[in-house]
């Protein structure tokens, strides 16, 4: 059996390129079509991957070809300074490996933003895909039994995105940076790709977390330490420090908390914070963060439907 090449969208700035993706020895495809059991088995099979540790990869990117091997977990991520300068957009990068005599070639694509003032950073769950993560077996049920065209949206949240993909951009073919961090593992990335084209959500780098290798990790996706996202949304402000950023998220988990503390660490370069409200009522502890943010002259916004948020952004000059 030949070895998959999983490769991820990745990002760059003038200085540097980064992409990523996967190696496996072994992994199962994913029937977006398939419904109930068979749905709930696809989705179980993507935590029944085998990954190939320190196999060779490499990036073809203009005339260079780059040389780097898997981690332990089969994923791979080029770090790699630009000595001149890319154009702007969305901009294709190939991938190969080598097994026995065969070539194994894989496209993906990486963002360059075109010049502006906005990057919006988004969580996935209960932000914008309906989850109901508070309630685990209320998830876990939803996530094995509906498949990816079952699965739905908050109301007016894809209004919500668009429009701020498109702000301040008088051509319609620029977009704003758009990043979806999730706690979700890569094990998961498909699926959300499929999500995203369905609903016709702003295309956007997706960084996730480190992919689980059994199925008994199925159970615990998307959940235990948060900080991961911490560090992949510092990462992002810090790769483009020129941008100012709309933070969106939920009060279901640690998106509050952890946005505050981005907030503190920056404190010239994040606009605005959203915080969807998953329950009946608004929580007092993301209340007080909220304020607290406000007294650092953030814009927040703590609602219950997205025409709230969508107004919101009007009032605050980000969106028309």
């Amino acid at each position: 059996m030949n070895p998959i090449l999983q490769l991820y969208r990745g990002y760059a700035n003038e200085e540097e390129l980064i992409v990523m993706g996967h190696v496996f020895k072994r992994t199962y495809d994913y029937d977006f079509q398939k419904k109930n059991f068979k749905n709930a088995s696809s989705i179980i099979n993507q935590f029944r991957i085998k990954t190939l540790e320190n196999f060779d990869v490499y990036l073809k990117f203009r005339d260079k070809e780059i040389h780097t091997k898997t981690l332990d977990d089969g994923y791979f991520k080029f770090c790699i300074p630009l000595d001149e300068e890319t154009h702007f957009g969305w901009i294709e990068y190939e991938v190969f490996i080598k097994y026995e005599s065969k070539i194994i070639t894989s496209k993906g694509s990486f963002i360059r933003p075109h010049k502006g003032k906005l990057g919006i950073i988004s969580d996935i769950d209960d932000t914008f895909l309906i989850s109901h993560t508070p309630n685990i077996f209320k998830k876990i049920y939803i996530l094995l039994f509906k498949n990816v065209n079952d699965r739905k949206v908050f109301k007016d949240v894809v209004s919500h995105y668009q429009a701020l993909s498109a702000a301040g951009r008088s051509n319609r073919e620029e977009e704003n940076a758009f990043f979806y961090v999730s706690s979700s593992e890569w094990n998961l990335y498909r699926f959300i790709v499929k999500f995203t084209k369905i609903h016709h959500l702003p295309r956007a780098v997706i960084l996730l977390k480190d992919i689980k290798r059994g199925v008994t990790d199925f159970f615990m996706s998307g959940r235990g330490n948060h900080d991961h996202k911490f560090d992949k949304v510092k990462h992002v402000l810090e790769f483009y420090p020129n941008l100012k950023y709309v933070l969106l998220g939920d009060d279901s988990q640690q998106d509050p908390i952890l946005y505050e503390r981005i907030c503190k660490i920056f404190p010239v370069t994040v606009s605005a914070v959203y915080i969807r409200q998953t329950g009946k009522t608004k929580k007092s502890e993301v209340t007080t963060i909220m304020k607290n943010l406000e007294s650092l002259d953030v814009a927040v916004c703590y609602f219950k439907e997205s025409s709230e948020a969508i107004q919101h952004s009007k009032s605050i000059g980000i969106i028309k």
